[in-house]
């Protein structure tokens, strides 16, 4: 029961220590750059939604060029063309 008061103070205090964090702010539009940073910025968000909007594409591709390499190396193992001399 003595920690009781100190609780109480600690979890009033919680509200006070989460407003003084400050959220980062996002803008869109069209305009002059004043710092190199807020161009890089932008060149990353761009670059992550692109590659974000590719992924699904790139996956589909990757998937079916996979299979046929695997089955032709099977299909090389069991013809034992791997075993075989040079012409």
């Amino acid at each position: 029961m003595r920690w009781l008061p100190v609780m109480v103070a600690l979890v009033g205090l919680l509200p006070g220590l989460a407003q003084a964090q400050g959220l980062p702010t996002l803008t869109v539009g069209i305009g002059e750059a004043t710092e190199p940073g807020q161009v890089s910025t932008t060149l990353q968000i761009l670059l992550t939604l692109t590659v974000l909007s590719m992924a699904p594409a790139i996956l589909l591709m990757t998937t079916g060029f996979t299979r046929i390499v695997i089955v032709l190396s099977f299909v090389r193992q069991a013809m034992g063309t791997q075993q075989m001399p040079p012409n």
